[in-house]
């Protein structure tokens, strides 16, 4: 029998984020993942990325994980409307940072994470590895690992995904809907190079998006669209795709050609009616997902789990028990809020985009316009983009310069 206080089913950003931030509070950890990750990075930069802001790389580099390679940082961003004159620019230099934040492939945060977690004796891995039972009772949690091994803790925690096993067990109820788009996404080549710049297009039903990778003429794309439309392109021939690609992003780069696979992604949103319960808690995907057309998903989970990191460690400072709902409502409502405030704005930027009214054009033109003329305006926009705005948990918030 192996006890620890906190078991976390999930070894994925979040949760391997959330054991590493628990260093400080005297709490042990067991991490429960089913995959091993590659401990090679492939030449071709993997497909899978994440826009990691200003308040994810400070609580990357507190837990001693962010890399030291193959970053992609970018000092601007812009987005357009095809049909529109409509435009806006943010630069770092808006908020006197030196880059708004850095485009990461996602296993290679997993790697740093993991590396930094082995090193972690607080931190009890146990990977490959699945959760055959799990039960949260009134004194504790226990799992029952697929290879036999028990463990007991006092918190159980779903850093699972967006399917998690651990929500569907608690039930803990889901509201969900559709976006009735799929992203497709694909590393590509750039006859330009990027120069350091995030780019985003709204043509109609369909957001793209060219992200800035480490070398000068690569970058990720994320291309939200409609799921017969995503097939399409996922079937062409990589000629054809890179004809439809340079096409659909008005030749911003020049000519752009495909390097390895692509992938297409059912979207879809979730958000669970409960964050926590009686022994129980959940965070990232398995507590909500967004649409990826602001990049804020990821980072709205890696504050999750230094959020509850940081209730975690003032519960114990404070003689309570970590696993009782109770003391658990304060990390609630402050997730809860974040979540519930970023779903709505991005439902109400993709409904707008996709309005096909005939002025729609000309009014979304004309916002987009105003706001590019606003400082004040714009620097709310960076700031957010940033991640540096609303309430941060203590390992997000940046040295004041």
């Amino acid at each position: 029998m192996q006890a620890v206080d906190v078991i976390i089913i999930g070894g994925g950003l979040v949760g391997l984020t959330l054991a590493l931030a628990l260093k400080d509070t005297g709490l042990t950890a067991a991490v429960v993942e089913g995959q091993v990750p590659d401990d090679q990075l492939p030449e071709i930069p993997d497909n899978r990325v994440s826009a990691i802001n200003l308040a994810s790389q400070t609580l990357f580099e507190r837990l001693g994980a962010w890399p030291g390679e193959r970053l992609g940082p970018y000092t601007e961003m812009e987005v357009w409307e095809a049909d529109s004159f409509g435009r806006i620019h943010f630069s770092a230099q808006d908020v006197q940072q030196p880059r708004l934040g850095h485009i990461v492939e996602n296993s290679l945060l997993q790697q740093s994470l993991l590396a930094a977690a082995r090193a972690s004796a607080h931190i009890r891995l146990h990977m490959p590895a699945r959760a055959s039972k799990m039960a949260a009772g009134e004194q504790g949690v226990f799992v029952l690992l697929d290879d036999g091994t028990p463990i007991t803790g006092r918190l159980l925690v779903g850093a699972d995904g967006a399917r998690s096993s651990v929500r569907e067990q608690l039930n803990p109820g889901l509201v969900e809907w559709d976006y009735d788009h799929a992203a497709l996404v694909a590393t590509i080549h750039t006859a330009e190079p990027h120069d350091q710049t995030a780019r985003q297009i709204f043509r109609g039903q369909e957001i793209l998006a060219f992200l800035p990778l480490a070398d000068a003429h690569q970058c990720s794309i994320v291309w939200s669209c409609p799921p017969e439309r995503a097939e399409a392109l996922t079937r062409m021939d990589d000629a054809e795709f890179n004809k439809a690609l340079s096409h659909a992003f008005d030749l911003r780069l020049g000519l752009c050609w495909v390097l390895g696979p692509r992938q297409s992604i059912p979207l879809r949103a979730r958000y669970s009616k409960q964050f926590c319960g009686p022994r129980w808690a959940l965070v990232g995907d398995a507590a909500h997902t967004v649409h990826p057309l602001a990049g804020q998903g990821v980072n709205l989970g890696l504050l999750d789990a230094a959020a509850l990191a940081e209730t975690l460690g003032k519960i114990q400072a404070q003689g309570g028990d970590i696993g009782q709902y109770e003391q658990l409502k304060s990390f609630e409502r402050w997730r809860k809020a974040e979540a519930a405030t970023l779903l709505a704005a991005m439902e109400a930027l993709k409904r707008l985009f996709g309005l096909r009214l005939p002025l729609a054009p000309v009014i979304r033109g004309l916002g987009l316009g105003l706001t590019n003329r606003l400082p004040q305006v714009k620097r709310v926009f960076a700031e957010h983009a940033l991640g540096t705005s609303g309430q941060l948990p203590g390992l997000c918030q940046p040295e004041k310069n």
